[in-house]
């Protein structure tokens, strides 16, 4: 079994910062890919951002010069850096893994609020 543990959400005013972390613990093969993802109130859940075993990154345009996804030396911890945050990046963030067998796990999710 695995499980992935997210942090660092939170209130925050537009234009300020925040950075998430998810771990993985567990029964982890070989992790192939790690990433964000967010899904808004009334919105489809979307890619944000991720990492390959490999190191190249993905960015969705929406945030492509705030955000940045990095990674453990152990690659069992994934973080994404926010800056610059607008009210449009509202939304509950939640972390993926997928591994060399196929299997993808999710994390349950933290929220995140831009708000003045």
């Amino acid at each position: 079994q695995v499980q992935l543990v997210e942090s660092g959400g939170g209130l925050v005013q537009p234009g300020g910062s925040l950075r998430l972390s998810c771990a993985a613990s567990g029964s982890i093969f070989s992790i192939t890919v790690m990433g964000w993802y967010r899904q808004a109130p009334g919105k489809e859940r979307e890619l944000v951002a991720h990492i390959t075993r490999g190191g190249s990154t993905y960015y969705a345009d929406s945030v492509k010069g705030r955000f940045t996804i990095s990674r453990d030396n152990a690659k069992t911890t994934v973080y994404l850096q926010m800056n610059t945050l607008k009210p449009e990046d509202t939304a509950a963030y939640y972390c993926k893994i997928v591994t060399s067998n196929g299997v993808a796990y999710w994390g349950k999710g933290t929220l995140v609020t831009v708000s003045s």
